[in-house]
Formats: C-alpha cells, sequence, structure tokens
C-alpha cells in the first residue's frame, strides 16, 4: 500500500504544483516560497534541531506553550517550526520572529522529505495534534529520529476518513514513539487506527496552557472605556463562509432590542477580510475595521477585525463570545481564549473537532449550544439581557480552563525522557 500511495502522490504532483500557483495568486510570500514545499530552500547550518509541526494557526497557538517551554529548557537547541499555511507563518513570525527556523513542510514524496530532513537534521520530531504523512514518519524511523504526535486528536470523521487507508496508517504510526493524546476518546480513537496501545498516553489539551498576552485584559477594558463601558458587545470569532450572514440576520435581532449593540465579527481566513467587510457595509451596518479605525466607536454598529492573532483583547472586551466553525460542518474552533477571560461562549452544533472541551464547557454551565443559525439571535441577546447568568457562565468557563491545565509539563516530561534515550 505504501508504495501505490507513493505512485499516487507522485500522479498527482502536477496537480499540487496548479495548487501552489492558484494559492500564490492570494499570497504572494507565499508563491516565493514554495519549492520549499519540495525540500528546496538553503540549509540553516545546524544539527541536532528540535522540530515541530503545526498545520495552520490554530495548531501553532496550541503549540505556543510548548515550543516556550523548549526554549527554556533546551536553550542551545535549534528550533525548527514547519507549517502548511499562510496564515500559520505569519502567526508563527508574529510569536517568535527569527529565534526560530521556520520552512514550509514537503509533501509526502520520498525525495522531498529526503532533503528536508537532510537540511534541518532533527534529533526529535514533534507534530501537532492530527498529522499523519507514511513517507515522513517511515524515513524519521530509518534515520533514528524520534517521533512524538503531541496534543494528538483525532475526530470520527477523520477515523472513518482514514479507513481505506488503515493498514498503511497503522504501519506509519508505529514508527512513532509516543503519541500524547488530548482525551481518552482521542487515545482510543489513535489505538483503533493501529497506533500501539502502549504508545498511547493520555496527557491532556495544551491550548488549556496557552499563555494570556500581556496587557490583553487592560487592553480589553482600554476599548470598553471608548466606545462606551456600558455598552452591550458581543464577539462572533473565527467566522466561515455561510456564518457571517447568520451572525449579522442575529446582530439585527440584537439591535432590535438594545440598539446601542456591538458586534465584533472575525473572519477565520485573511483572504475573507474585505468580502465579510463589504457584506457587512451591503447590508446598511455602520462599520469600522480594524484595520483603519483600530477601534470602533460609539457609531459603529458591526467592528471587523481584518488581522490575525489580536482576539485576546478583543474576547476580554466583550460580554459574550460565538465561536465559530460550528454553524457550519467545519467541527467549531478553540473555545478556551474566551473561557480562559470569564467570557460565556456561544457555538453551533458542529463542534467535532474541539468535542470533549466544548462538551466539558457546556455540561460545567460556561457555553451553550444553539442548535441552528436562526437560534443564534434569540441566545445571544438572552445572555446580553441578563447579566447575572453572564456571570455564573463566565466563571464556569474559567472554572473549567484553570482545572485543566498541565498539559505541557506531562508531554515535557515525555520529551525529556525520549531526548535522554
Amino acid at each position: 500500500m505504501r508504495y501505490l500511495y507513493t505512485l499516487a502522490m507522485y500522479l498527482a504532483t502536477p496537480l499540487l504544483v496548479l495548487r501552489l500557483l492558484a494559492r500564490g495568486v492570494r499570497s504572494r510570500p507565499y508563491h516565493w516560497r514554495w519549492p520549499e514545499r519540495f525540500g528546496f530552500f538553503d540549509p540553516p547550518g545546524f544539527h541536532g534541531s528540535l522540530w515541530v509541526h503545526a498545520v495552520s494557526v490554530g495548531e501553532v497557538n496550541a503549540a505556543e506553550p510548548l515550543i516556550k517551554a523548549l526554549r527554556r529548557d533546551y536553550p542551545n537547541a535549534p528550533l525548527v517550526i514547519t507549517t502548511v499555511t499562510p496564515t500559520g507563518t505569519a502567526r508563527v513570525q508574529q510569536l517568535f520572529g527569527d529565534s526560530v527556523f521556520h520552512v514550509y513542510l514537503p509533501y509526502d514524496l520520498p525525495y522531498s522529505v529526503g532533503r528536508f530532513l537532510k537540511k534541518i537534521r532533527p534529533r526529535l520530531a514533534l507534530i501537532v495534534e492530527t498529522e499523519i504523512w507514511p513517507n515522513l514518519y517511515f524515513a524519521c524511523r530509518r534515520r533514528g529520529i524520534p517521533l512524538m504526535i503531541v496534543n494528538a486528536r483525532l475526530s470520527e470523521r477523520s477515523l472513518r476518513g482514514y479507513k481505506p487507508l488503515r493498514g498503511l496508517l497503522r504501519s506509519a504510526l508505529r514508527c512513532v514513539r509516543l503519541i500524547a493524546a488530548q482525551s481518552r476518546t482521542d487515545a482510543a480513537r489513535y489505538r483503533l487506527l493501529g497506533a500501539d496501545p502502549e504508545q498511547v498516553l493520555v496527557t491532556g489539551n495544551m491550548k488549556f496552557d496557552m499563555p494570556i498576552p500581556d496587557g490583553a485584559v487592560a487592553e480589553g477594558a482600554a476599548m470598553r472605556g471608548h466606545w462606551g463601558p456600558r455598552r452591550p458587545v458581543w464577539m462572533a470569532a473565527s467566522t466561515h463562509e455561510g456564518e457571517e450572514l447568520a451572525v449579522l440576520e442575529a446582530h439585527l435581532q440584537v439591535l432590535k432590542r438594545l440598539p446601542d449593540a456591538l458586534l465584533l465579527l472575525a473572519p477565520r481566513h485573511p483572504e475573507r477580510f474585505k468580502l465579510v467587510e463589504h457584506a457587512v457595509r451591503s447590508l446598511g451596518f455602520t462599520v469600522a475595521t480594524r484595520s483603519l479605525e483600530s477601534v470602533p466607536s460609539v457609531a459603529h454598529q458591526v467592528f471587523v477585525i481584518d488581522a490575525m492573532g489580536q482576539l485576546m483583547p478583543f474576547f476580554a472586551a466583550s460580554d459574550l463570545a460565538f465561536v465559530g466553525g460550528s454553524l457550519v460542518p467545519i467541527g467549531g474552533h478553540n473555545v478556551l481564549e474566551p473561557a480562559a477571560l470569564s467570557v460565556p461562549v456561544l457555538v453551533g452544533p458542529h463542534t467535532f473537532n474541539f468535542e470533549e472541551i466544548t462538551r466539558s464547557l457546556i455540561e460545567e454551565g460556561g457555553a451553550e449550544r444553539v442548535a441552528d443559525a436562526a437560534g443564534l439571535g434569540p441566545a445571544a441577546l438572552k445572555l446580553l439581557l441578563d447579566a447575572g447568568r453572564r456571570a455564573r457562565m463566565g466563571r464556569a468557563a474559567q472554572a473549567v480552563f484553570e482545572r485543566e491545565r498541565g498539559a505541557v509539563q506531562r508531554v515535557m516530561r515525555l520529551i525529556d525522557t525520549l531526548l535522554q534515550e
């Protein structure tokens, strides 16, 4: 199966190149760096690096506390971070700048993978969450590079999707030294996929260990002072196509009862920022954007956050937060950022990417699920009108966040053991 898989990857290479070119139209920096996807880049000139792979923004954010722990405990080891998306790359640069070596992960072609590993010469490979690339995993084993999946998660949908390749993936997972799963459910799914049961451990979700940026709470309070401290404010974060219209319709319902209410709207992908802004204007809302006005004024009804990595101060300034990717079957996004700041959370029906976290928040009273888009407006309005309930939900959400912390420390102990071996 591995030979067939590799043949299929080579046959797909022309399509991969076309995809790179198309994506490069939207992101010129990505276009300039597309040879990295085939292992072509200037070698950094070091060996014994610690390599962390995080696909995109969510994984980079999840890995942030782990990367900082690696820098603290292994200050002399070069750090390599790979991503797949331009937004993930931008987040790496925003968080770490030149203190780490960043390169795009190559496609899972044997020669591309070989060139990549030869140039970064890792002492340890850490894969964040779900990425399983058979040729990469086999190459690590051949070179004696310990491979560990950290913050490992596997949704029911992914497990079903992997079923036709289960034999190949079972062999690939046997190349992994340790799988540090987010939950018992994730651990069980990795075992079903073929991982060695003795190599699968439950360490918790590293996203609970994410740092709250310095000054986020103070910045949020300053923004509230700018637009009016008593003004009802709710936030829709990480929204996708098909969700912004539902959010704006919900805001219209809110405005009928609370005419001074403000919506903070943060689309998930930068290429959609302008599109969302135009959609908001076309519906007749008074609009401001992060890039032009910096913060909204009393006159604005909707504020589009057209910037990456700046959500925490806005969560801190909000009375409640709807977390996107959940009204459409994307699987939801990180509900822990508002929870960390004691902000009540609303989610839609599709939260399989953060299944146990979301369920825990709902069961403990820190979050509420709406059945569909039509339910978002009434749920948001009900919370905005009930300060006491918001306070109780916020305390419950923050308590769940604090209770689950410590995953990074547990993962670091496993990393220390692997490196000592």
